[in-house]
């Protein structure tokens, strides 16, 4: 090992320790001593040295404690004329270096409040790019991720490209293998985030890029993600730090990035990552530190090529990553989930109530299908003006020895995420009541509607090869063709919702989960029950159950619901507690049967929101193809927005359209008699569901009572309307009490 390397580690860390300990000084000279630090809104006081050495730093005063063990941790500087086996010394020297840094911030938090964004996205209009320390909300949303295998791990990049395209490429490399991208300090002024922004691309923990701060110090915040994730999942005790570095080095597949010249302070902070198994490999030569000891491999790697970094980072981190190898001109991964399409970037959209969007997967003999085919008929969006709207019909056609029909609507939902997957797509909701933008980046790489065909070939293979044998893709962007796919589509729906009709929740022992959602709505975990389908109309009971059997470990997981707590409002103990782990602790309980007392979580792609209106003693419900306005005052879009995130907002819930007929619909508020208007469109499309739960209640012609916009939009309106109906809800007991 280079004595070059050690030397400017050690100097780095003196450097370091020296400039917090004048930054602590006059703190104190300004503040009081029991003045209160930290990082906002987080539960490990200051992460790195709590986890490390078992501090609590909450004080001003507490500060002292660390630091002066930052500077006792210091080695003897280098000297030329002995021999000295460097690394021991190197990595008390980076350890020290990386104490201070997390009181350098700290301190930053307490005298410039406003410095970082707390915020899961920035604003680049308003500036405010730098995230700085995750807060719990963000942490327990993304932490997990790191231990479920569903972010391998992170690259924390410092410094600054040469140019903003070779750090978009790097990024977007990484991007594709799943790993998130944390990004601190700067190279002369320029750093990679503002690179990125320049180059056109999203950041944020949305896109897992996530730009800590300005400075090296920021670097800290990185270290400290990956300590919470080990004391809040891996179980690892604060202070007991050969557990924390061990875990870090065995299951955080972590390593740095340093782009630019090189100087004492980054010498040291690498040194500091060295101890918890991170690599650095960097662009520019410098002395490197080959023998391996500490970390899988090297510990630090010079002078690699741009267009290698990416490769040579994940093999010399002994990093496993499988790259999804599908034919698509944009990148495809779970990073680009949480991506959004806004206006001026958008060139085409399909569905969201302004077109038809209708999505259908359907079983098919061997014989009928070719493997691989996928076909587009109608335009295409390479054909077509900026902000088009087109309508979209998705066939997806499945042969498979081993396929059954209980799999087809597994595959369907499916279609969500995979389509979300792709770089400058985006997808919400499901069935026929999809939603599809396309962004200007995706176009401009030369992507079409036959590339979705594309992905969903490739990913119901490489997801599903146990059952699936052959794929066939139709894409229909023709009005007639698509309103034609939609007639059979929803037939083909009510056939499947109907297979549960007469199973009840009391009947089973074990309800099912679905959070293929959270990348929309973080808190959110949908449970299904027989009498209880998934707010977004594609799963019932009877799919979860087949999607467990078809992947295990997938988002649709087995819960057994236990004591029953209330089985009015439909409450169960071991539905609260999955509900609790699975929101990483946001929801500690909520009701099947009420909208009004701790209602189900709702996301962004139910088919339906309720709503209560007092002045009727009922409720309302409106679908997400209606666009106008309602008796509760706001329309589906605007409910959407205040609910939609995977928030229970007593007095409001989403359902499917098929949830609203059944047997236990708000049961604890009333049930189905407290329905006192629905827009006219949804009412006819499940007119005869309507009639039919009304005349086992007692009312036949309740249909004729429910009111609907032609009646009124506002509850002063609709009410007269009820009252000659002679509408049951006005003789119900008061719904708030």
């Amino acid at each position: 090992m280079s004595r070059l390397v050690a030397f400017a580690a050690i100097q780095g860390g003196y450097n370091i320790v020296s400039k917090v300990e004048g930054k602590y000084k006059k703190a104190l000279e300004t503040y009081s001593a029991t003045t209160k630090v930290g990082f906002p809104n987080t539960a490990y006081y200051l992460p790195v040295i709590y986890s490390i050495l078992g501090m609590k730093v909450e004080t001003l005063e507490d500060i002292k404690k660390p630091l002066d063990f930052a500077r006792k941790l210091l080695p003897p500087h280098v000297k030329g004329k002995h021999h000295l086996p460097y690394l021991g010394p190197l990595l008390d020297a980076g350890m020290a270096a990386l104490f201070a840094f997390e009181i350098e911030e700290a301190l930053r938090y307490l005298e410039q409040p406003n410095f970082y964004f707390t915020s899961e996205e920035v604003d680049v209009d308003a500036g405010k790019i730098w995230l700085g320390a995750a807060d719990d909300t963000v942490f327990r949303k993304r932490g997990v991720e790191f231990v479920d295998g569903t972010a391998p791990g992170f690259a924390a990049i410092v410094g600054a490209a040469p140019d903003p395209e070779t750090a978009k490429m790097i990024v977007e490399d990484y991007q594709r293998r799943n790993l998130y991208i944390f990004l601190a300090a700067n190279q002369n002024g320029t750093t990679v985030a503002q690179q990125l922004i320049k180059a056109g691309v999203q950041i944020g923990w949305n896109t897992r890029i996530v730009p800590f701060g300005p400075d090296i110090s920021s670097a800290i915040f990185a270290l400290g993600f990956a300590n919470r994730a080990a004391m809040a999942f891996g179980g690892i005790k604060a202070g007991d730090y050969k557990k924390m570095l061990h875990y870090n080095k065995d299951r955080i597949f972590a390593f740095v990035n340093a782009l630019g010249d090189v100087n004492a302070e980054w010498a040291a902070a690498a040194a500091g990552c060295v101890n918890w198994g991170f690599p650095t490999i960097a662009d520019t030569d410098i002395p490197e530190i080959l023998p391996t000891g500490i970390c899988t491999y090297e510990h630090v790697v010079a002078n690699i090529a741009h267009k290698d970094m990416v490769q040579k980072s994940v093999e010399i981190r002994g990093l496993k990553v499988s790259v999804s190898t599908i034919d698509i001109p944009c990148s495809f991964g779970p990073a680009y989930e949480g991506e959004r399409v806004r206006g001026p970037e958008l060139i085409a959209e399909m569905g969201g109530g302004k077109t038809q969007c209708t999505e259908l997967v359907k079983m098919a003999e061997m014989s009928e299908i070719e493997d691989g085919k996928v076909t587009v008929v109608g335009p295409d969006i390479d054909s077509v003006k900026p902000g088009t709207r087109l309508p979209l019909g998705i066939f997806v056609q499945v042969a498979g020895r081993e396929f059954q029909t209980d799999f087809e609507p597994i595959l369907e939902r499916q279609i969500h995420h995979l389509v979300n997957y792709i770089q400058g797509v985006m997808h919400i909701g499901q069935r026929d009541i999809a939603w599809v933008r396309v962004g200007k980046g995706a176009v401009d790489k030369g992507f079409t509607l036959k590339h979705i065909g594309v992905v969903l070939h490739a990913k119901f293979h490489q997801d599903f090869k146990k059952i699936v044998d052959k794929v066939q893709v139709t894409l229909y962007t023709n009005k007639e063709d698509v309103d034609k796919l939609t007639t059979r589509a929803r037939a083909e729906y009510r056939t499947r919702d109907e297979r549960v009709e007469k199973m009840t929740d009391e009947a089973v022992e074990t309800y099912y989960s679905c959070t293929l959602c959270q990348s929309f709505a973080p808190n959110h975990v949908c449970t299904v029950s027989p009498e209880r389908t998934g707010l977004c109309g594609a799963y019932n009971w009877m799919d979860c159950k087949a999607s467990f059997e078809i992947n295990p470990t997938g988002p649709n997981q087995p819960i057994e619901k236990g004591e029953c707590i209330d089985p009015v409002l439909g409450q169960w103990k071991g539905v609260n507690d999955f509900v609790f782990k699975a929101s990483r602790g946001a929801v500690k309980q909520y009701n099947f049967y009420s909208m009004l007392k701790d209602p189900m979580t709702t996301c962004g792609c139910c088919e339906c929101i309720a709503a209560l209106l007092p002045s009727c003693n009922g409720i309302m419900t409106v679908n997400r193809d209606y666009t106008g306005d309602t008796p509760c005052g706001m329309k589906f879009t605007t409910l959407a927005g205040v609910m939609g995130g995977g928030a229970s907002s007593p007095g409001f819930v989403g359902h499917s359209k098929f949830n609203i007929t059944q047997r236990k619909f708000v049961n604890g508020d009333g049930g189905f008699l407290r329905l006192v208007w629905m827009p006219k469109i949804l009412k006819e499309e499940i007119k005869e569901r309507i009639m039919k739960r009304g005349a086992e209640l007692g009312y036949p012609n309740l249909y004729d009572m429910i009111a609907d916009e032609t009646v009124g939009i506002t509850e002063d309106q609709i009410r007269p309307f009820l009252e000659e109906k002679g509408h049951p809800a006005l003789s119900l007991p008061p719904i708030i009490s």
